[in-house]
């Protein structure tokens, strides 16, 4: 069910794709759903704490900024990730800090100058109806709320017995715009390759292609591509977070979000948990860097 609604956001701008997304749906595999949630789960969860909602509550998540929201109530929203420039009524705002805004008033994001997603936490939530217990959005699957498109309205939901906020703005470091490191467990399909480890040599790079489903990597320098020792079929197996999937030409795919749960390429390594927020904030042409964990 959803949360009373006691104010409302209306979308002015989207940008250039804005979908709701709390911390997934876990449990569902076994009927070949997977979690979906937040590509960058900490931005979320420290939007949400800013602002005295649960981790998990349902904000929203913005590709490189664009998004202009406006508010018929009193609310009180945070933002956070992507270096994105925030205004409210025209008039620069701190990232990661707590903005009150009274009905009317809107608030704008500016394109990232760093990172690639956004999020938008107002205190309550946004009260959309769950799908598996869920409001996120799966790109893959379609499941979920439709993304954001103008003139939308996002109902807030009710945030009785929630905290008051302690905290006027939370520190944190800007997006790195450099080489990007990740920890990696080799596993468990190493052995396909002639030399595994070389996933580790020399620098990466982020193609164009990016979405919610994977991190398509390219070589950077003069490294050789992930050569396999054999050409044996394998078998459809299941597929975490973070894992590695190396593609017929020996190129890496890190899978996010919402990434299929199975797949038939071999995976040579896993990026840890911890880790795969960096990579759901890589520009293409930024680089990535991959370290034994």
């Amino acid at each position: 069910m959803s949360p009373t609604r006691r104010a409302t956001l209306r979308v002015l701008n989207a940008g250039p794709l804005s979908t709701i997304q709390d911390l997934g749906r876990p449990g569902w595999f076994s009927v070949g759903v997977g979690v979906s949630g937040a590509a960058d789960r900490g931005s979320l969860k420290l939007a949400n704490r800013l602002v005295g909602n649960p981790e998990d509550a349902a904000g929203i998540e913005t590709l490189l900024g664009g998004l202009e929201l406006v508010a018929d109530a009193p609310v009180l929203l945070a933002v956070t990730g992507a270096d994105a420039p925030i205004t409210v009524d025209g008039v620069a705002q701190a990232t990661a800090s707590v903005l009150a805004l009274h009905a009317g008033q809107r608030l704008k994001l500016g394109m990232a100058a760093a990172g690639l997603r956004t999020y938008v936490a107002v205190r309550g939530g946004i009260a959309v109806e769950e799908v598996l217990g869920s409001r996120s959005r799966d790109t893959l699957a379609g499941l979920g709320p439709e993304p954001l498109t103008e003139g939308a309205e996002l109902g807030v939901g009710a945030a009785e017995g929630y905290p008051w906020p302690n905290v006027a703005v939370a520190p944190v470091r800007s997006m790195n715009t450099g080489v990007v490191t990740a920890r990696v467990l080799l596993g468990p399909r190493d052995d396909w390759f002639t030399e595994p480890r070389s996933l580790f040599a020399g620098v990466w790079e982020m193609t164009d292609r990016a979405d919610r489903v994977g991190v398509r990597l390219s070589r950077a320098g003069d490294e050789a591509p992930l050569t396999r020792i054999n050409d044996k079929e394998l078998p459809t197996e299941g597929m975490p977070l973070g894992a590695i999937q190396v593609q017929p030409s020996g190129e890496p795919v890190v899978f996010l979000a919402d990434h299929p749960i199975t797949g038939g390429y071999p995976v040579i390594g896993a990026v840890v948990t911890a880790d795969v927020d960096l990579l759901a904030q890589l520009r293409p042409g930024q680089h990535v860097r991959f370290r034994p964990a």
